[in-house]
């Protein structure tokens, strides 16, 4: 049976964490005994860990779960939960004296919706891997998705909340392709089907004005191009980061992992405009369990495909929170 979720892709199991009153939670992505990793970071205003390992020419091959937390640089504290949870079930790399689990991890920014003095700890991390589960994922207001929000240049006032989305798709041959990701961009997302803005910065005017129509909208883009864009962008410099890891079953060397997280981002920049600016710390993970043969351009080209899917997902289960409107009302 199918999910349309990166847990399609057998041994990935994915759980969430999240205080819904502070609006900040993350979601963790386990591999089983381990998956083969890469990295492709592109924003200007990264929160990591671990991402350099993931790189070629470094030892470690492979990586045993993969965080995607909200609290900014705080939010990094939850992967000391999903490292004692690995420990715990006797996972990670073998150092001769002890199994050290790899953990990977980026972070959004959401504190400044919901309460900016509660993060994601290690006691949320523990619990994200304690509810993780194949099947169905829950999307929109959960885990790292809880306070993402889109289309921030005027400010978080005129900006809409987003979530958390998940996809997959088979490709033939039983390869499986899947993605995640938690969506909390400076501009707007935009269906790739229509070119139209599913979801972004909202026009400055009075009187209520229904989602979708053509004035509800500012246009981010074309927001910029004007004298106001060049003044207000520092409104939102701090505020954004679309964080993510694709999943296959196919079998990849790391340096292939690292050039699918890499086509992945072609995924990204089809549904979010503006894509990788300085405001943003945009990184994705991918993630190879060696099960199947197929090519690596077709991985990657369908990595792209899928990270949209995702992205479009997160947008459509959002609900509304904190005064900010989602399109799951």
């Amino acid at each position: 049976m199918r999910y349309n979720a990166i847990t399609d892709v057998p041994g990935i199991r994915v759980g969430h964490a999240q205080n819904a009153e502070a609006l900040t939670g993350c979601t963790v992505i386990l591999c089983g005994d381990g998956a083969v990793g890469g990295v492709d970071q592109r924003g200007g205003a990264p929160g990591t860990r671990e991402t350099d390992l993931l790189r070629p020419m470094h030892l470690v091959e492979k990586v045993h779960a993969i965080l995607l937390t909200g609290g900014s640089a705080f939010g990094l504290d939850a992967a000391t939960g999903v490292m004692r949870y690995l420990e715990e079930h006797k996972l990670g790399f073998n150092t001769g004296v002890a199994h050290v689990p790899i953990v990977p991890a980026a972070v959004l920014f959401d504190l400044a919706i919901g309460r900016a003095d509660v993060r994601p700890d290690a006691a949320m991390g523990y619990q994200a891997c304690v509810d993780a589960a194949g099947g169905a994922i829950a999307e929109g207001n959960v885990g790292a998705g809880t306070g993402a929000t889109v289309g921030k240049i005027f400010g978080m006032g005129q900006a809409m909340k987003s979530g958390l989305g998940t996809a997959s798709l088979e490709i033939g041959g039983s390869v499986i392709v899947g993605a995640i990701v938690a969506v909390n961009a400076f501009g707007d997302v935009i269906d790739p089907n229509t070119n139209q803005i599913m979801a972004g910065a909202r026009s400055i005017q009075r009187g209520p004005i229904k989602i979708g129509s053509s004035d509800y909208f500012a246009d981010t883009l074309a927001t910029l191009k004007g004298l106001i864009g060049r003044t207000i962008v520092g409104f939102a410099a701090r505020a954004n980061t679309v964080i993510g890891a694709v999943a296959t079953n196919a079998k990849l060397s790391k340096e292939e992992a690292n050039k699918v997280a890499q086509m992945a981002h072609d995924g990204l920049a089809r549904t979010v405009r503006p894509a990788h600016t300085l405001l943003d710390g945009d990184t994705l993970f991918a993630l190879a369990s060696g099960e199947r043969n197929a090519d690596v351009n077709i991985v990657g080209a369908f990595a792209a495909e899928v990270m949209a899917l995702a992205i479009v997902r997160a947008v459509l289960t959002a609900k509304s929170a904190a005064n900010l409107p989602g399109l799951a009302g």
